[in-house]
């Protein structure tokens, strides 16, 4: 290596990267049959809870999240949904994590070290264990990256792992790897934080038996779709957990959620609507987390068929939208408007373009050119998420006044996630954070797994490529932006609006950190939480 050896903390980018509280993608599939067992009875600044704020060891916090049915893996590699990612963070750990701010901070990583030419980084392992007692090696970190870039696998981070050539990658020793890469790369810190990049035993495939990872939690239970237990890992690197066990239980609908927190059968609900937010803050029963504009919300069409492989149709859609009205009826107000972009107030976010307001004429003008005058489409949605079902029905009175029939097809909690990537050609979408980079790599990308509107442009993976490459930040910035005004001109996602990111606890729940967008860092991070 031609250069110093640099700690981690010196090579995050100058500069702002995320305004105010923004937050995989990702999708999040009712308490059916919610089995939950009797629980016992210094967090950060800006934790949710009362006392004195001293932590204090014991019990089992009890978590109910929205699954994935009967498909539920602890695969770390195949997490997509927010149950998935946290029982992940429980088990597993990244070298890498985003903070608050969406900057890489060092989870397994102790340092990392750019060569002169930033096409080689040198990673050095601070000393951790699996919960078998073995070391976490680079031969882990090795294994576990070309894992998620098999070519036959489709794993949630391989295309955000692309630049790394993993054949010359090797270990230097037992701590160090050498990162060989394709081509520079100026935020390589970005890629070990990607969503999914866990590391995990040098050989491991089987996860659904009895995983072992490194992280804060060991595997005591699972039963897919409906719970899974993990208990205190005492010899975790970053301190043993406050809680004895956490337990995540499966409650697609929110207001089994919600009343499952009321009733005391669980003292944490992921994910409340604005509604049942405003109905219960204040009011001394529950704690409510309110992450503000931390969720993007958007129709995705796919760009790969009929109608919306025509541009003018694309363009039409954006242009039908009252975002305003979206916001205000899906959202109950609490959000902002979005301009068609991912990432409003991160890093690289365009925010030069005008803001797109509703033009029907100009609609109805584009889908004359288009010859798609009396078009019909169908919109699948679910009551997977806040607000989906509710936008449907909005939009579905908006396209109408363009003369374009929306029929709504509701799909099944458990599946939509996944019906809704490869099939259909309009449907509702979200994502929580991450930076504008990431989503590019892991959603617009031709390889990416998740690419839910089908843009598949070679001298666009070509641009993101430049980007990563660029070594001066100005010009790296000045790349970014000419990739969004080409997504705000043509792209399949309409990103209609932003809206709060909403959890609520029992009372008696401390550590829930109130600035940790979902996907970042500080979400869902059982081993900082305990119970008063």
């Amino acid at each position: 290596m031609n250069s110093p050896r640099i700690p981690f903390h010196d090579f995050r980018s100058p500069g702002l990267r995320r305004r105010g509280f923004l937050a995989a993608a990702g999708g999040v599939a009712g308490l059916g049959a919610l089995t939950v067992t009797g629980c016992a009875g210094s967090g950060p600044a800006d934790s949710a809870g009362e006392g004195d704020g001293k932590p204090r060891r014991g019990g089992r916090l009890r978590a109910a999240f929205a699954g994935g049915g009967a498909s539920e893996t602890l695969d770390p590699h195949l997490a997509n949904l927010f149950a998935d990612a946290a029982r992940a963070k429980a088990l597993f750990d990244k070298l890498a994590d985003y903070g608050a701010d969406l900057s890489a901070r060092p989870r397994l990583a102790a340092a990392w070290e750019p060569g002169a030419g930033l096409d080689r980084w040198k990673v050095t392992l601070r000393e951790a264990v699996f919960h078998d007692g073995r070391p976490v090696t680079a031969e882990d970190v090795l294994y576990s990256y070309r894992r998620i870039a098999d070519p036959g696998g489709a794993f949630r981070a391989k295309a955000s792992l692309e630049p790394i050539d993993l054949a010359a990658s090797r270990a230097l020793d037992p701590r160090t790897v050498e990162f060989v890469l394709k081509r520079p790369t100026a935020e390589f810190p970005n890629v070990l934080a990607a969503f999914g990049a866990y590391i995990v035993p040098r050989g491991a495939q089987d996860f659904d038996g009895e995983p072992v990872g490194s992280g804060p939690f060991r595997f005591v239970s699972f039963a897919p779709g409906r719970s899974a237990v993990f208990r205190r890992n005492e010899d975790y690197w970053d301190g043993a957990p406050y809680l004895d066990e956490v337990e995540f239980v499966v409650a697609n609908e929110e207001s089994a959620r919600i009343n499952a927190l009321l009733g005391g059968q669980v003292e944490y609900a992921h994910e409340l609507n604005p509604a049942t937010a405003r109905a219960h803050e204040g009011k001394g029963h529950v704690q409510v987390v309110r992450l503000r504009n931390s969720v993007m919300q958007s129709f995705a069409m796919k760009t790969d068929r009929p109608p919306f492989d025509d541009r003018r149709v694309r363009e039409a859609f954006f242009l039908m939208a009252d975002r305003r009205e979206l916001v205000d009826g899906a959202l109950s107000g609490t959000g902002e408007i979005g301009n068609d972009l991912f990432g409003k107030g991160y890093e690289y976010y365009a925010a030069d373009l005008p803001q797109r307001e509703q033009d029907l004429d100009r609609a109805k003008a584009l889908l004359r050119q288009a010859g798609a005058e009396r078009l019909k489409v169908t919109l699948d949605t679910s009551p997977v998420a806040a607000g989906f079902t509710e936008a449907a029905s909005i939009f579905r009175a908006q396209a109408a006044k363009a003369g374009v029939t929306v029929e709504i097809r509701t799909g099944g909690k458990d599946s939509y996630w996944r019906d809704i990537l490869d099939s259909g050609t309009l449907c509702s979408y979200r994502s929580g954070a991450m930076p504008i980079e990431a989503h590019i790599s892991q959603r617009l990308l031709t390889g990416s797994t998740t690419n839910a509107t089908k843009w598949h442009h070679k001298d666009f993976d070509a641009l993101y490529r430049q980007a990563q490459s660029t070594r001066d930040k100005r010009e790296r910035a000045a790349v970014y932006a000419r990739m969004q005004r080409r997504l705000y001109a043509e792209g399949g996602f309409l990103v209609w609006g932003f809206a709060d990111w909403i959890i609520g606890t029992a009372r008696t729940v401390r550590g829930v950190a109130a600035g940790a967008p979902a996907n970042s860092l500080d979400w869902a991070r059982f081993d900082k939480v305990w119970l008063a």
